[in-house]
Order: C-alpha cells, then sequence, then structure tokens
C-alpha cells in the first residue's frame, strides 16, 4: 500500500468512526418513554421488532458530523457504560461490530451536545433504499410525548410533589409521622413551592472520540425538562412548550376527597377514572409489555409507571398515584389511597416487569 492509499484508508476509517455522545436501553422494562406507551411501540419507533432481550442503542456522530444511532444486543455493555456516566466515570463505550444489529440514520432522541472537532450535527444524505431518518417526537405541544416526559418528571421529584398535597385530602406519605418534627411544618408544606428545575443532563467532559454521557435519554433516569411540582392539594401543570410543571391557581379541596383526583369543568374526574378502571382491566388482559413497569423505591417500595391510550400514572406501591391525561393539557391528578388503591397498585406490580 503506498503512502497515498494509507492516508485515503485513514480519512476513510475517520469519516466512518462513530463519535459516542450517549446511550439508552431499549428493553421491555426500561426504555425511553418519550418513544412509546410501551415496549413494542418504542421498538416500531425506529423499525425494530420487540426483541425479548432488548438492545442498546449508541447515539453519536460520523467523521462528516452525521447523526448515527447504531443499535447493538449487548444490552449489558450499554448497561454499564450508563451507570459509569451516571456515576461520573468515563466508559468508552465500543460495541463489537458482531453485536450491532442496526446503524440507523437520524437520532430518534434530542440531544443538545455535539461532538467536537467535526462538522455541526445533521441528517445523512438518505438512501432510497435504507431505512428512514430517525427524528426525535414532536414535544413542543401537548400530547403523549409530553405526557409520558411529564409522568417522568413527577417519577424522578416524587417526594417533591409528594409533600405538597394536603395530609387530610391524601393522607400523610410514608414515614411522616416518624420523621415529623414538633412543630408547624405541615402547615409551611402546604403552600411550599419545588425548586425551579429537576435532574438536568451531565455534560462531563472528555477527549474526542470517547464515550461521552452527554445526556442520559432514557425517562427512567433523567430528563432536561425542568418541573415545579404542585401548589397545595390541588393538579399542577406541565407547561406545553418546555415541560415545565408549575402551580395552578387554587380549588376547592373537597373535590379532591373522593380520592380520584379532582374535578374540573372539563371532566378530569371522569378521566381518572377510566385510567383507573382500564388499569383494572390489565389485570385481567395482559397488557403490551412494558405498559406496566416497576422499578425501586425506598423503603422497600417500588415505583410503577403504566401508560395507555392517552394517559400516564405514576404511583408507589406503598402511598398514592398521580395521573395526566391527553386530554387534559399540563395537569397532574392526585389519586388518594383510599380502600381500593393498594391491592390495585399490589396487583400492578406483580405484572410489571422490573429491570433484571
Amino acid at each position: 500500500m503506498t503512502g497515498t492509499d494509507e492516508a485515503e484508508a485513514a480519512a476513510t476509517a475517520a469519516d466512518e468512526a462513530l463519535y459516542v455522545l450517549t446511550a439508552a436501553l431499549l428493553t421491555p422494562a426500561q426504555f425511553p418513554s418519550v418513544l412509546g406507551d410501551d415496549y413494542p411501540e418504542a421498538c416500531a419507533a425506529l423499525g425494530l421488532g420487540p426483541y425479548a432481550q432488548g438492545y442498546g442503542l449508541v447515539l453519536g456522530q460520523d467523521g462528516a458530523g452525521a447523526r448515527w444511532t447504531v443499535v447493538v444486543d449487548d444490552v449489558s455493555l450499554v448497561a454499564v457504560a450508563i451507570a459509569s456516566w451516571d456515576c461520573g466515570m468515563e466508559y468508552d463505550l465500543s460495541p463489537d461490530e458482531r453485536t450491532v444489529v442496526a446503524a440507523l440514520p437520524g437520532w430518534p432522541l434530542e440531544l443538545v451536545v455535539s461532538a467536537p472537532n467535526v462538522p455541526a450535527p445533521h441528517d445523512p444524505e438518505p438512501d432510497p433504499e435504507g431505512p428512514p431518518t430517525l427524528t426525535p417526537p414532536d414535544t413542543s405541544a401537548w400530547g403523549p410525548a409530553q405526557r409520558r416526559l411529564g409522568a417522568d418528571a413527577v417519577a424522578l421529584q416524587w417526594s417533591t410533589w409528594r409533600e405538597q398535597l394536603d395530609p387530610e385530602a391524601f393522607g400523610a406519605p410514608p414515614g411522616a409521622e416518624e420523621a415529623e418534627a414538633p412543630s408547624d411544618a405541615s402547615d409551611a408544606s402546604s403552600t411550599a413551592r419545588a425548586p425551579a428545575s429537576a435532574t438536568e443532563g451531565a455534560t462531563p467532559d472528555g477527549d474526542a472520540g470517547v464515550a461521552q454521557k452527554a445526556e442520559h435519554p432514557d425517562g427512567s433516569d433523567s430528563l432536561t425538562e425542568k418541573a415545579e411540582h404542585p401548589d397545595g392539594s390541588e393538579s399542577a401543570s406541565v407547561t406545553e412548550e418546555t415541560g415545565d410543571t408549575t402551580s395552578p391557581e387554587k380549588r376547592d379541596g373537597s373535590d379532591a376527597q373522593a380520592g380520584h383526583g379532582h374535578q374540573h369543568p372539563g371532566g378530569e374526574e371522569s378521566g381518572v377514572r377510566r385510567v383507573l378502571a382500564e388499569l383494572r382491566g390489565y389485570l385481567d388482559t395482559a397488557p403490551p409489555v412494558g405498559r406496566v413497569r416497576s422499578t425501586f423505591a425506598p423503603g422497600g417500595a417500588r415505583t410503577l409507571r403504566a401508560d395507555g391510550p392517552g394517559w400516564s400514572l405514576v404511583a408507589r406501591t406503598d402511598d398514592m398515584a398521580f395521573v395526566l391525561l391527553d386530554g387534559c393539557p399540563g395537569d397532574v391528578h392526585p389519586v388518594s389511597r383510599d380502600a381500593e388503591l393498594p391491592g390495585l397498585l399490589e396487583a400492578l406490580g406483580a405484572i410489571a416487569v422490573r429491570p433484571s
């Protein structure tokens, strides 16, 4: 090989190299919820079949700056990389070519970072015979994607949301009696406001070409959306443009006493009741895999995430639940722990998929 040939080969290799920006899991128990209500729907968004063992998604740019998503079947490798990044450690995510399932043009998730020393991120030239270019779901207006991101934010900031609710209407949070100080703290909690932002995606510095945790797009771990929690015992709002949650105007708390959220002229109470009925239906007829997911929660409890057509639910098995509806833009509806909810949550936890 001549010197010219070697230079051309090196240039070709540099163009084809993938500069890794971030990664995500796409498994029945853990997948970016923005992509769908369940695992098969999330897989379909990438043109993939619902492989039982799941996939790892590696998002990056080639040497020309084009966006690419590399799908691998080595889920453990991607999980280790994500765990390392979450701990602030560097990890060189370099999947073996034998594990690559597909190299898809574009990104299915919104990223705000780019690889250094390469052109700005852009979609590669379309291939008439190749797969369509991936694009992130539209979250500019309230809809299924925004609703699921809102549910993710509630799950991440559960304690912040929970502590704002009126204990007379929704009961005290688990462990509140033991932790309660002999003061008027309960009165203060009914009017406190949440921090201005939720967990932000981290962007640690690193060398070019080394896998970095630009952000963790898996909704179960970190979000780029900001959040504030509800003021008082009523529903909070999630703004359509950014996913921010803001306190609504206080309403009559008596509407929440029934344990199914609260009533508004738009019919939110009937919407929440429909959600609870559909969840009971999941116990009779198994929903698509991933519709009900279970993750760790403090005190030996579990956090449940359930989704369905037009709704999302976040719950703690030892506590209450919150519901978000497509038909109620931006509202988060609390569901108190009445006589029926504990049994429903226990049953849902039994059928939920859990991270391995």
